[in-house]
């Protein structure tokens, strides 16, 4: 029998159950959480107040793409550094027969980019403002809204209108909200940036006086914004008056979007990646993320040894993982791009026999250096931040939906007269091929800029399957190219070690990416024992712990109650009914 636990973190009162099951290691005892039950729908989010909106939607008899939507928008106003209007991402739907789709609404590059914008006259990477990461230079064309809209024609559930799906948002920015302990430091930990940039300043950093711990946080410009939007509809953000304020501040800024790049912007829709492991269906996302593709390729490798009995937190099972992420992030750093723009082999880099040939250079007893691994070649052989939320309705619709604005607060430039935080998500193509990003990530001359193209992604939203084709648990994460592994060591915790899904997210993980070539892990997440033996074996660890991305999930119990787990790592609440 499966686990049931799941670690709530609301204030209100609880009930546990205790139970106790048999597992095949020893007999413990088990808890349920109250609160992050649904008997028939929810929402994880990484605010209590979002995931609320999203359930009123679902109980207004919308689905959970409308949900999802008005999700999304609520966190623009309550999860400004990371929840966004404008930037982008990626949107994973599985409806209720079974169909499942993939949309594409990362940001596109301004026409006006080009291979070689992010270099000096020396051929130098530009670093700081005027670069890819700080500044007006810095954002590409925000899709989310346009994602949204085109999510709510096609896939939402017809009986809620667009503007019920903002209105909450709108009025949250307009009446205000109690801000956390966490935003208030966070966005004064952030001021050395927030405050070059007048509307930045004036909005996250209260004119320099600083909000504090249980102040009152209002965002009328984009409350304002928000009306627009809500009365007009999406197109009011790329050929409206909305789109005119970002093209004139943007021109007065050496920025390098124009009205012409909002009124050319476009939704794609992709074919999933689809994969299996141990028997389990596993839906993601394709390019231009990586998150499907890397996820699928480290499964694959490590489906030929068995996990289970090496144990969760071995030196055995966690060298295996880590030598299956070297190469899978190698491949990451060649081939993986906009599909529109380059080749990506795509079905060469999953196929079995490629996925053996690399499983077949692991050698179980030491470490392969990262500098004698590279691209395998797939043709012969056979994105800091982001947030994600994961929406379950009544009837069995599944949205798991990843969308970023790159950097905690983006670019840190807030569009004049918007209340608009802009993405920096140029960082995330290949400002020079072979240099690393602001993630330490290596990418390759596939992901080169080019104007109107979508930069290279880490997101991975993603849906499991029980080996019956039903829907088992849906999960995603936030925190650049370890979003990958922290989403990849929860199917591994639940698939392999039985955990369930507040577990299998909660648990400690480690990451590796190639370049550099050193594991990441946490505080306290390995013991020394197991440390000394993944030095013996030849891996340099990284000198600082720290947490690993922050996930959320949904779980659908065999009776059909919705599990709702939100990350201890970081903040938010799942809410059901």
């Amino acid at each position: 029998m499966r686990s049931t636990i799941s670690k709530g973190k609301s204030s209100f009162a609880v009930v546990l159950v205790a139970l106790f099951v048999l597992s095949p290691q020893l007999v413990r005892p088990q808890t349920i959480l109250e609160t992050n039950r649904g008997k028939y729908a929810m929402v994880a989010s990484q605010h209590e107040l979002a995931s609320k909106i999203g359930v009123d939607i679902m109980r207004k008899g919308g689905n959970a793409v409308d949900a999802a939507i008005a999700v999304g928008i609520a966190l623009a106003v309550l999860y400004p550094e990371a929840g966004n209007i404008g930037g982008g991402g990626f949107m994973l739907i599985r409806k209720k027969d079974g169909s499942t789709f993939a949309l594409d609404y990362r940001e596109m590059a301004p026409a006006a980019a080009h291979r070689d914008i992010f270099v000096d006259e020396d051929g130098n990477v530009i670093r700081g403002e005027g670069g890819s990461t700080i500044g007006y230079r810095a954002s590409g064309v925000p899709g989310t809204l346009a994602g949204f809209d085109h999510a709510h024609r096609r896939y939402g559930s017809g009986k809620v209108k667009w503007a019920e799906l903002v209105e909450p948002a709108r009025k949250l920015a307009e009446d205000g909200y109690i801000l956390s302990h966490r935003l208030a430091a966070l966005a004064i930990a952030y001021k050395e940036h927030l405050e070059k940039y007048p509307d930045s300043k004036k909005i996250f950093l209260n004119n320099g006086e600083f909000y504090q711990e249980g102040d009152l946080f209002k965002q009328p410009d984009l409350a304002q914004t928000l009306g627009r939007i809500e009365r007009e509809g999406a197109t009011e953000f790329y050929t409206g008056r909305t789109a005119r304020l970002i093209a004139a501040d943007m021109k007065a800024n050496n920025g390098l979007i124009t009205l012409e790049d909002l009124r050319n912007y476009r939704v794609r829709e992709r074919v999933p990646i689809r994969g299996t492991y141990r028997g389990h269906e596993i839906i993601s996302m394709p390019p231009p993320s990586s998150g499907g593709i890397v996820m699928m390729q480290v499964l694959g490798m490590l489906e030929a040894f068995d996990l289970r009995s090496m144990g969760h937190n071995s030196s055995a099972k966690y060298h295996l993982y880590i030598e299956a992420s070297r190469r899978a992030f190698a491949d990451r750093a060649e081939y993986m791009a906009d599909p529109d723009f380059a080749d990506v082999p795509v079905s060469q880099l999953l196929s079995t026999n490629y996925i053996a040939s690399r499983r077949a250079s692991i050698d179980v007893k030491k470490a392969t250096p990262s500098k004698d691994i590279r691209f395998g070649d797939p043709v012969t052989g056979g994105g800091s931040d982001t947030t994600h939320y994961t929406v379950v309705d009544p009837e069995g619709n599944v949205v798991s939906n990843t969308y970023t604005i790159n950097d905690l607060y983006g670019s840190r430039v807030t569009i004049k007269g918007t209340g608009i935080l802009m993405n920096d998500e140029m960082d995330d193509f290949s400002a020079r091929p072979g240099v690393p990003n602001l993630f330490g990530l290596i990418q390759g001359e596939r992901n080169k800029v080019e104007g109107g193209k979508r930069p290279l992604s880490s997101m991975t939203p993603t849906i499991v399957l029980r080996k019956d084709g039903s829907v088992w648990f849906a999960v995603g994460a936030r925190g650049g190219p370890r979003i990958i592994s922290a989403v990849m060591q929860t199917v591994i915790n639940i698939i392999d070690h039985d955990m369930h899904i507040q577990q299998a997210i909660d648990s400690p993980r480690i990451h590796h990416q190639w370049l550099p070539d050193e594991v990441f892990h946490e505080p306290f997440g390995l013991s020394p024992d197991t440390i000394e033996i993944l030095k013996e074996k030849g891996h340099t660890l990284a000198a600082r712990p720290g947490n690993l991305a922050s996930a959320t999930g949904i779980m659908i119990g065999g009776d059909g109650t919705r599990f709702g787990a939100i990350d201890s790592r970081s903040d938010g609440a799942a809410v059901g009914y």
